[in-house]
């Protein structure tokens, strides 16, 4: 059976399943979308939005459609014969031990631990003699595990902690208080907590930030532009926290603060995008001192590492857009007194401090390397790794000699090593026990070059043995935006796909970080194509050099990458067979109307910047970019209900505009995770359960009807 024929019978399941409201299109019986008239004015031209009512999730409508949708969707995943024997697969081996380095504080150990496919990963706590006990569960948080612990701090002494939980996903989140001794709730519950640290000042209380909830709109959609830092004195009352930094006087969209592990300096972070920032510090020592601005202007990215009395280490890119580490001291900290501790270098540096060291990640085509550093930058050693790979770790308080590291790559799954900071010893500290041989896969590093020149590195790995014949399935996923940096990392998920004869290849497109600021700029407003031709790019070579071809691609990225891979199935719809715009910032004409949306202009620019800006970013907005009479690759459109960063609407108007104007056999899906948000806390098996419909959905779509074994 070709096929066409095999589409065509997936249509007629579908059609026969779905309700007599629902309207046909060529091919399909989709939920029915209803249209508006709803027109905005950019610039004299008028732009047409009928999908706008699904903008607010709070709507009867709204909830309605999501619930049709989520039939249709499930219908129709339902059908294919082996989406139950890859969930399986997935969970046999993600059915191990995952244990984290330890970290000290008071008089205990602490580390976290999933046996394997708990929901979410448990504290545990160990004393002096050796006895464990858990410290704490967030699997008793909820009933469904869809709650999650999102940060953690302790005060100095150990003896207090305070914890914040996400429910659904959210990012407003909730902070608890406890005796670390007890295990005792000592305050009340701090509500409506966003985008937040928590750092402590001695026994007194705690920093926080956070907005205002938005009086207009809903809980997901409300903008959310004024952060505030705020002081919680323990044994008091929400209501009366001191409001520290920002607020109508110092507006700001994000601010952090934290304070040194000395607890002299208290340092403020202050931006309104997600690139360039300021910094305040607040001399502790000194009573009812002022805040002494170290970095005004949101020009250079600039943050505070390490103190020792007055002296401050700043890791910046200023003048340095491969990042440099200097210092300053507090009586004179303004740019023109800094002086390099570790000057930049070709490759893309990383600072993390431990054992009263330095230790500079170097990142040379998205591989890392490892040297450590004395405070006055002379170099003690380079660390030798087990492979090439990604390394993290390294952290620790100056006391501390024993500190860990972690490495992993596309085909290693992460092992945990604890390093002596005096010798440089290392030695294995936690081995997975993984159902999963490196040996029987390969992971190969190839440079190709995009549309306008530029060499692009890309990693691609699959099993031993495969033949370069056109017909392997190949997700290709990237990301390709606010200076993040995609490195090699073992994915469980990547583990089945290899193992089930698929290929899974990562291009370091234009927009990361991979190769500095100057590479993320190159990514950036009216150079922003750039990033989709270089993923477009990658799927050529990849089908022009036989590991794959159209019909056995898979185009896959998540919130700024699903917004890469709509754009990409847009403007080039015949390059693969299958895309997954997961969670997916979508329509870039509103995009910074929502939340903290607007705070990513800085990558995006917005439509009110300019005419100019306005026309090329409807140029490649996806939502405003889906044409009738074209057919596109079978789509799963995903976000979830509660995801209150990359709001849903996105992912329903553009997948409404996709059903609307498929002409092909090729399904339009929008699947929506009930109970989820951004990504981050999602439990384990919401993890599993969204990854076996997409590795289902992917086969399936490109004709396998049997998994390879």
């Amino acid at each position: 059976m070709n096929f066409y024929k095999l589409s065509l019978a997936a249509a007629a399941f579908v059609v026969a399943s779905c309700s007599t409201q629902q309207k046909m299109t060529k091919h399909f019986n989709y939920p029915e979308t209803k249209k508006v008239n709803h027109t905005d004015t950019y610039f004299g031209e008028n732009i047409n939005d009928p999908y706008r009512w699904l903008e607010d999730d709070r709507a009867a409508d709204t909830k309605d459609w999501v619930q049709r949708e989520v039939k249709f969707t499930s219908d129709y995943l339902s059908q294919i014969p082996f989406r139950e024997e890859l969930r399986a697969q997935l969970k046999d081996i993600w059915n191990y031990e995952k244990v984290s380095a330890p970290f000290k504080e008071g008089g205990y150990t602490y580390f976290y631990k999933n046996d394997g496919l708990q929901a979410q990963s448990v504290l545990y706590r160990k004393d002096a003699s050796g006895k464990t006990e858990v410290f704490l569960d967030p699997n008793k948080f909820s009933d469904k595990g869809t709650t999650s612990l999102s940060g953690l701090s302790f005060n100095k002494k150990g003896n207090l902690a305070a914890y914040s939980i996400s429910e659904g996903g959210s990012d407003w989140n909730k902070i608890i208080t406890i005796n670390t001794l007890t295990k005792e709730k000592i305050d009340e519950t701090l509500n409506d907590v966003k985008f937040s640290g928590i750092s402590w000042l001695d026994d007194e209380g705690f920093f926080y930030s956070s907005y205002d909830k938005p009086k207009e709109g809903s809980v997901l959609a409300g903008m959310t532009d004024m952060h505030k830092v705020y002081f919680h004195k323990l044994g008091t009352k929400q209501s009366d926290d001191k409001l520290i930094f920002g607020g109508p006087e110092m507006k700001r969209r994000y601010l952090s603060a934290y304070v040194t592990r000395d607890q002299r300096y208290l340092v403020i972070s202050a931006a309104n995008a997600t690139n360039g920032n300021e910094l305040y510090v607040k001399d502790l020592s000194k009573k009812d001192s002022d805040f002494v601005p170290v970095v005004t202007g949101f020009d250079i990215n600039a943050r505070i590492v390490d103190t020792d009395g007055d002296t401050l280490y700043i890791f910046t890119d200023k003048d340095a857009p491969n990042m440099r580490l200097v210092k300053t001291t507090i009586r004179n900290p303004k740019a023109q007194t800094w002086t390099d501790v570790i000057p930049q270098q070709q490759e893309v540096l990383g600072i993390t401090t431990g054992g009263g060291y330095f230790f500079a990640t170097y990142m040379k085509d998205a591989i890392d390397m490892v040297k450590q550093f004395d405070k006055n930058g002379k170099l003690i050693r380079e660390i030798t790794l087990p492979g090439k790979g990604t390394v993290s770790g390294f952290g620790g308080k100056k006391e501390e000699k024993e500190l860990y590291f972690s490495f992993s790559n596309y085909i290693m799954p992460p092992t945990i090593y604890k390093f002596n900071a005096d010798t440089g010893n290392s030695e294995v500290y936690q081995k997975p026990k993984v159902k999963f041989n490196p040996d029987d896969y390969v992971s190969e590093q190839v440079f190709y070059t995009s549309s306008d020149g530029t060499r692009v590195p890309m990693m691609i790995s699959y099993k031993k043995g495969l033949k370069k014949d056109g017909k392997n399935p190949t997700i290709l996923y990237s990301y390709g935006g606010f200076n993040i940096s995609l490195q090699p990392g073992f994915s469980v998920v990547n583990a089945v796909w290899m193992d089930n004869g698929g290929i899974y290849a990562v291009p370091n497109i234009r927009g990361g970080g991979e190769y500095g600021k100057k590479w993320h700029d190159a990514g950036t407003k009216m150079t922003k194509k750039n990033v989709f031709n270089d993923f477009i790019a990658a799927g050529e070579y990849l089908q022009k050099n036989g590991y794959t071809s159209k019909e056995y691609m898979a185009l896959s990225g998540r919130s700024n990458g699903g917004l890469l891979v709509g754009a990409t199935m847009t403007m080039r719809p015949d390059l693969a067979k299958v895309a997954f715009p997961g969670v997916g910032v979508l329509d870039m004409l509103r995009y910074n109307k929502f939340t903290a949306g607007a705070g990513w202009a800085y990558d995006y620019g917005t439509a009110e910047d300019s005419r100019e800006m306005f026309e090329y970013l409807k140029s490649y907005s996806p939502v405003h970019n889906v044409k009738a009479g074209t057919c596109y690759p079978s789509t799963m459109v995903i976000t979830g209900d509660h995801d209150d960063r990359v709001v849903p609407a996105h992912s329903f108007k553009f997948g409404a505009e996709l059903q609307e104007k498929q002409s092909c056999a090729n399904p339009i899906l929008v699947r929506i995770e009930t109970n989820a948000g951004h990504g981050a806390g999602r439990s384990t098996d919401q993890v599993i359960g969204e990854n076996a419909d997409l590795l289902s959905f992917a086969l399936y779509e490109m004709g396998i009807r049997t998994l390879q074994k």
